[in-house]
């Protein structure tokens, strides 16, 4: 049988979530969406599952998510684009939505959408070798789930996602308060496992309803609104071309992404 691409195990009241994609940094494509979606499903029935950690296997959490559009042959479509970022943006926003308190478990390399998806749960703990980033400008994209302005703030929203800067520490992200702890690597599982069971030993009703007060209050500031016209914003980026644009591709299929990156920063030099 082939390995799953979520493997799911129960540790006490906690449910492990691990991305299980190493030979790809586990980028997560539409094949590990669905593998997520249906660990969510099933973590978020059982009433004995009173907290989830999702982790990654191998040397990173993850490098981001696959641009899987669905296309059989050739450049995708705006459908095709548009479903594909519909699909990753509601993924992200499952673990900020989800009924039981999540948690994420950071290592190696967090980076691009993953780092949304670890963003968009309630807490994250870090090894201290994970760098983070999204470095989407850097290939002409844009930003899935845009959730760092509101839990960072603008100023620093802006130093990350316009620079494009995929070498962040896990102690820069602390200081501005996107992780909650930075642990040694050896002891990055145990550590989160830990603090999702003090959560799991507290009173679930007050957890759930506490979790629904705090994300409701961002709701109310224009949150969902905003992430909503920021994913509008990512389509139109990922479907209309420039000439820039246009000839960093070319150089990004013909020689690859350091060449195109090289390319790119020789013309500002």
């Amino acid at each position: 049988m082939p390995e799953p691409l979520v493997r799911s195990e129960r540790r006490g009241a906690v449910a492990l979530l691990t991305l299980n994609r190493p030979d790809k940094l586990n980028a997560i494509n539409s094949a590990v969406i669905d593998a997520l979606d249906a660990a969510l499903d099933v973590a978020e029935a059982d009433e004995s599952v009173r907290a989830i950690v999702v982790a990654g296997a191998g040397r990173a959490f993850s490098a981001g998510f696959d641009l899987d559009m669905g296309s059989a042959a050739g450049k995708p479509g705006p459908a095709e684009v548009r479903r594909a970022l519909e699909n990753d943006f509601r993924i992200i926003l499952r673990f900020w939505d989800s009924p039981k308190p999540t948690v994420a478990a950071v290592h190696g390399y967090c980076l691009g959408s993953s780092l949304e998806l670890a963003l968009a749960c309630d807490l994250t703990v870090a090894a201290e070798d994970c760098r983070f980033g999204e470095p989407e400008v850097k290939f002409g994209s844009g930003i899935v789930a845009l959730l760092l302005p509101w839990l960072a703030g603008p100023k620093a929203a802006k130093q990350l996602l316009l620079t494009g800067d995929d070498r962040v520490s896990a102690a820069d992200m602390q200081a501005m308060g996107l992780v909650a702890r930075v642990v040694p690597a050896a002891a990055l599982l145990d550590e989160a496992l830990a603090l999702a069971g003090r959560i799991a030993a507290n009173d679930a009703q007050a957890v759930r309803l506490t979790k629904q007060a705090i994300n409701r209050s961002l709701d109310i500031g224009g949150m969902r609104q905003a992430l909503l016209a920021a994913l509008e914003t990512d389509v139109w980026i990922e479907t209309h071309e420039t000439a820039e644009s246009r000839q960093f591709n070319e150089i990004l299929q013909r020689d690859g992404a350091r060449a195109a990156i090289a390319w790119r920063a020789g013309r500002t030099a």
